[in-house]
Formats: structure tokens, sequence, C-alpha cells
């Protein structure tokens, strides 16, 4: 049966400028940065500290569209309002939050490429 996702793949246009932000702000790790053969482009995969699943910074060519929309990929951390201001300090731009609801805390965040994600309570 399935066991976990392994990685969800984030639309992007500048995989460096990406891959600066995702490591330096969000303080993701590479595990992955290869180059395909024929391809511009280098499939980058990027661990969270305590997590199995991988963010992918690749654009598939049908997905061009998709660059600096909303994301339905949800980062979670142990205290929302503290992470979000770290993360403000580092200069990302926080476009919600924190704001409780019912169901726990959340922030929504851009990244470097204007997809905008949200972070919650785990």
């Amino acid at each position: 049966m399935i066991s976990h996702v392994k990685h969800a793949v984030v639309p992007i246009i500048d995989q460096d400028r990406a891959l600066k932000f995702y490591t330096e702000k969000l303080g993701l790790k590479v595990a992955v940065d290869v180059l395909f053969d024929g391809c511009p482009q280098r499939w980058i995969e990027l661990k969270t500290p305590e997590g199995e699943t991988c963010v992918v910074l690749y654009t598939f060519d049908e997905h061009q569209d998709m660059i600096g929309k909303n994301s339905n990929i949800v980062f979670t951390c142990k205290d929302v309002a503290a992470t979000t201001d770290q993360l403000k300090a580092k200069g990302v731009e926080i476009v919600e939050g924190p704001t409780e609801r019912s169901w726990g805390m959340y922030s929504i965040f851009k990244d470097s490429e204007g997809n905008r994600f949200c972070l919650s309570t785990s």
C-alpha cells in the first residue's frame, strides 16, 4: 500500500533564484540536483529537515500557466506565529496571517516566483 507522498512539484521560472529562496529563506536542504540530458532544466529535489516529502523545483511544459498561482502545498510547523516572524525577517512576503481559525493557525506566503503557500500548525 501507499506509504507517503514522495514529492510535490512547484512550477518555477528561475531555478537558481528559486533554489536560493527555498534553501536560504525556508531552510530546505538539497537532496537531488541533476541535469536532464537534452533538457534546459535541472531536476531539483529539496527536503524539509524533518519530513520525507521532497519539494521539486521544476516546470513541466504544460504547467507554465501555473507559475505564480495558489499552490496546493501546505507547509507545517509547530508555531505558525514564530515561523511567520522568522520568514518575514528573512524577507519572505507574507500575504496573510498569522490567522487563528477553529481548526488551527495559518499564514500564507509567496515564494520567489510568486507561488502562494499555506503555513499551518502541525
